[in-house]
């Protein structure tokens, strides 16, 4: 209700610009009136109905200069002597801007989008792959859309999954990195925290240090041979340790070390104060870090943290090295066998909109935490 009566009151008031604007739109509108009609023109058959949308378009054109001229050659007086300033041509004015904007939604529809559905329609009946770049997109994405979706169901699996496990054991890996020692600690629990800081530190060090193709080999080659020591045939070691399973584990480990470094910028970013006063107020430790800190930390890193997720998702094709048949895999025997680089256009496509909804997510979240201030 609230979006109807904004869309109401924006219609009924005065708009500053209501002709240089529309004059834009009335251009854009006899610009699509030029494109040739196509078999799916609804106004080409139509004659003297599109002629006249045509020259409604060009009338406003015309007045909208008119305005502009008078405004020039009376600057200083313009509201008081010149008649386009008067109350009832601005309310004229207003309506007439409405229906050129329709005028060219509806010259966008008929020239644009009717175009792109015959483009559509010749592109998946033809025999061969068109030459020109759109129609041989969709003819690609049409011919080979069963393998794309496969694809693109693997890729969301990996990001997703790889996403909430890293996530998970960042939490973990942070609580060992930031361990110090207490003056009520004795000496095992000096020697275990000793033992779990520097554990994290040399994982994210290595992990981050190397490249995570090498990595994802190494692992899938390494739970390979175990599964074979421990007396597995090579086809039941292949069906434990699928590909699928040693990407995901490549992509969450190597990603949980970069948001264990973001999480821990985020927590040392807290005033030391604040956890004296949880102490004063009677706080324990894990009451002080879940309902103080976290959601502090949280607010703070998300910009951070979407950084992250997007980069885990464009790193999904690096699990092409394990013959794993994400987007990019299946891109790339496309393009192969094709000749043709459409694949990997429908794929960069793709990865596009995908981050481009990570990013959107994260932001309406973001603002959603805005009360943390």
């Amino acid at each position: 209700m609230k979006t109807i009566n904004r869309l109401a009151s924006f219609i009924k008031a005065d708009h500053r610009y209501v002709y240089l604007g529309t004059s834009v739109i009335a251009a854009l509108g006899l610009a699509f009136s030029q494109r040739n009609p196509t078999p799916l023109s609804f106004l080409a058959p139509t004659g003297v109905f599109q002629d006249c949308l045509w020259a409604i378009l060009w009338a406003w054109l015309v007045v909208s200069a008119a305005a502009l001229v008078t405004k020039l050659m009376h600057w200083n007086d313009y509201r008081e002597t010149s008649p386009f300033a008067s109350e009832r041509f601005r309310r004229g004015a207003r309506l007439g801007s409405y229906v050129v904007v329709v005028i060219a939604v509806i010259f966008f529809v008929d020239r644009c989008v009717m175009s792109f559905i015959d483009l559509v329609q010749v592109s998946i009946v033809s025999d061969s792959n068109p030459s020109d770049f759109l129609s041989s997109l969709v003819y690609m994405t049409y011919k080979s859309g069963d393998f794309f979706i496969r694809g693109i169901e693997i890729t969301i699996a990996l990001a997703t999954f790889g996403t909430v496990i890293a996530f998970f054991l960042a939490l973990l890996f942070v609580f060992l990195r930031i361990q110090t020692f207490d003056r009520v600690d004795n000496d095992l629990v000096r020697f275990f925290k000793s033992i779990g800081r520097g554990f994290a530190t040399i994982y994210s060090t290595i992990v981050r240090g190397t490249p995570m193709m090498v990595q994802g080999l190494l692992i899938y080659y390494a739970g390979f041979t175990v599964l074979r020591g421990m007396g597995f045939e090579t086809a039941q070691a292949n069906q434990i340790w699928s590909t699928f399973t040693a990407g995901l584990v490549t992509i969450s480990l190597n990603s949980t070390a970069y948001m264990m470094e973001v999480l821990r910028g985020g927590i040392e970013s807290i005033p030391r104060g604040q956890y004296e006063a949880a102490q004063v107020l009677g706080y324990t430790k894990a009451q002080t870090f879940f309902k103080i800190i976290l959601p502090q930390v949280i607010k703070r890193i998300l910009p951070s943290v979407t950084n992250e997720v997007i980069t885990l998702v464009k790193d999904t094709s690096l699990a092409f090295t394990l013959s794993v048949a994400e987007m990019f895999s299946i891109a790339k025997a496309l393009a192969a066998s094709q000749t043709n680089m459409m694949p990997f256009v429908a794929a960069a496509g793709f990865y596009y909109i995908f981050n481009l909804v990570v990013a959107v997510a994260m932001e309406w979240i973001e603002k959603k935490l805005d009360y943390y201030r």
